[in-house]
């Protein structure tokens, strides 16, 4: 682009973790880069929940036996670290929106099966939420993996009813209890809902709680096949041992 070389010359490119000199404002560090943890194969065949051994083709993880998942899959970028957390940070409280391209082409990555079939949806915020902060995370996120992908992205496809509070903390009764009746299809998608294959997008998937909120949302709303797309999923049994 013609403006590049001066926008480059005036905020000279660093890597957003740990400030070295890069040389285009695209990414990160090398050091940085090997800084993050990617999920890898073998992995369980509902959930992607890496194994720590070689297993059969098809194996299930011990979660996923206990309680089959609503969900058709998930696909992560990244495992949560301090790596990964920082730049969670730095696009949801920092302001560093420039940071959703670099991290949606990491989704992305995961998700080579996605084409204009497809329909891309973020989890929603409600909207004192995205009034107060202004913009939703998740949405920039979906954007991009959904121009990487060449799928359509509905926005609005899912709706936050109500307020709730954050559910770090809580066990899963509250977590369930939290979320009743707080997420669910936009009317007005409704016919674009149904039958649809559809990735669900958010930024960070600890508990699951949330997006199993939408999936439940979605497929009550017609969906056929949801898969969950996130940056950093919260498997710390799965990182590497220090």
């Amino acid at each position: 682009m013609p403006l590049t070389p001066l926008i480059d010359f005036v905020f000279p490119p660093r890597c957003p973790l740990c400030g070295e000199g890069l040389s285009a404002q695209t990414g990160l560090c090398a050091a940085c880069w090997s800084d993050l943890a990617i999920p890898g194969e073998p992995a369980c065949a509902l959930c992607q929940r890496p194994f720590a051994e070689a297993v059969a083709p098809g194996a299930v993880c011990a979660p996923c036996m206990a309680a089959p998942p609503r969900h058709d899959g998930i696909a992560a970028g990244t495992l949560y670290n301090a790596a990964s957390r920082k730049l969670v940070l730095a696009l949801k409280h920092g302001r560093r929106l420039a940071l959703a391209p670099m991290m949606a082409r990491l989704i992305a990555a995961k998700l080579p099966f996605v084409d204009a079939d497809w329909l891309v949806v973020p989890v929603p915020l409600h909207r004192w939420r995205l009034w107060h902060r202004g913009y939703n995370q998740a949405a920039l996120l979906a954007q991009e993996i959904a121009r990487l992908r060449g799928a359509e992205l509905v926005v609005d496809a899912l709706q936050r009813r109500k307020r709730t509070p954050s559910l770090g903390g809580l066990g899963r009764k509250a977590r369930a209890r939290a979320l009743s009746g707080a997420i669910g299809g936009n009317p007005c998608r409704a016919d674009r809902l149904q039958g649809a294959s559809v990735v669900l997008v958010d930024d960070v998937l600890t508990s699951g709680a949330t997006s199993a909120a939408c999936v439940s949302a979605l497929k009550r709303a017609g969906a056929r096949r949801v898969v969950i797309a996130c940056f950093a999923r919260v498997l710390d049994e799965a990182l590497p041992l220090a």
